[in-house]
């Protein structure tokens, strides 16, 4: 966002406003990982495609859409161990990944407890996001701009200084999209274990110049 009134003789304060608008992610998107090792390949592709399935099977059983559900990764990679310094083959391990996105969060904890009880191994990068985004955005906006006036008024006012209300430049900084936020789910820990939502701050900075 830019805005400038062309006043090259004007006397100007610069100030910077910020703003912040802390919103409930309704959004939240995970990794499922089944890991499987075999002295044959074959073996461990097999083997993880069975239990893979069963996974997606289970979520899909939860009223989950497919569509939500997609690979993320798909490796083998073979395992070695080293004795006595010599390299010593010890078969191939598969790993197989995919992303789940879901905006019922209510649904976090059951999805991952059943896909563990189905036979995932890992479950990761657990975030959650807000998908209209931009409304906080314009929100964070306006309290940035509010900031900067109050900033410029401040000033003036200890300066004894006569404000001219309007603003003759405005420049936005920062249209940076907040982190999404991260959870985390322990494997060790009991089925049902709650993954909590929190929140997300979107954030907006605006230089502004005042003439006086």
């Amino acid at each position: 966002m830019f805005y400038q009134n062309h006043c090259s003789m004007c006397r100007v304060i610069k100030v910077t406003g910020s703003g912040q608008v802390a919103a409930k992610p309704d959004m939240v998107q995970f990794q499922i990982e089944v890991v499987t090792t075999g002295q044959d390949v074959s073996e461990a592709q097999e083997q993880n495609a069975v239990t893979m399935n069963q996974v997606i099977q289970s979520i899909v059983e939860l009223t989950i859409p497919r569509e939500s559900i997609q690979t993320a990764a798909y490796t083998i990679s073979p395992r070695y161990d080293y004795i006595e310094g010599r390299q010593v083959f010890r078969g191939y391990e598969v790993s197989n990944a995919i992303t789940v996105k879901l905006t019922d969060l209510t649904q976090v904890g059951t999805v991952i407890d059943t896909a563990v009880q189905n036979g995932a191994t890992h479950i990761s990068s657990i975030q959650f996001t807000i998908s209209n985004e931009d409304i906080y955005y314009q929100q964070a906006l306006k309290v940035a701009l509010q900031n900067a006036k109050l900033k410029a008024k401040t000033i003036a006012e200890k300066m004894k200084l006569s404000l001219y209300p309007q603003p003759i430049e405005i420049v936005e900084i920062s249209n940076s999209r907040p982190a999404p936020y991260q959870a985390a789910y322990n494997m060790n820990e009991a089925s049902s274990t709650p993954i909590e939502p929190g929140q997300l701050t979107i954030s907006a900075t605006v230089n502004v110049k005042f003439r006086f």
